[in-house]
């Protein structure tokens, strides 16, 4: 049972953070047109947050796929660290309940 909560929330927060990082990407390709009203953008650590709460695969595959932040250092590093991080940790723990 408790799997199944496990890969329902992996699947939701992926999916979030795909279209969080899709959308941001949209409101940075639109508010640099010069319009009256400007929408605000997707604070960075929302975006870093999302991906430590289980969304960095979806991160990562947003990043490349709408090419969005792919120039920052914190997202081009901390991304990936965070997936190898987080990796680690599902390894530990699936070992240890052997």
């Amino acid at each position: 049972m408790s799997h199944n909560i496990l890969r329902y929330y992996l699947l939701a927060v992926n999916l979030m953070t795909f279209l969080v990082y899709g959308f941001d990407k949209w409101k940075a390709v639109h508010n640099g047109h010069k319009s009256k009203r400007q929408s605000r953008r997707i604070p960075e650590a929302s975006l870093l947050l999302l991906a430590a709460l289980g969304g960095s695969p979806a991160a990562l595959l947003a990043m490349y796929f709408f090419r969005h932040k792919t120039l920052h250092k914190k997202f081009r590093y901390g991304v990936p660290a965070i997936l190898l991080l987080q990796v680690a940790v599902a390894i530990y723990f699936s070992l240890s309940l052997r």
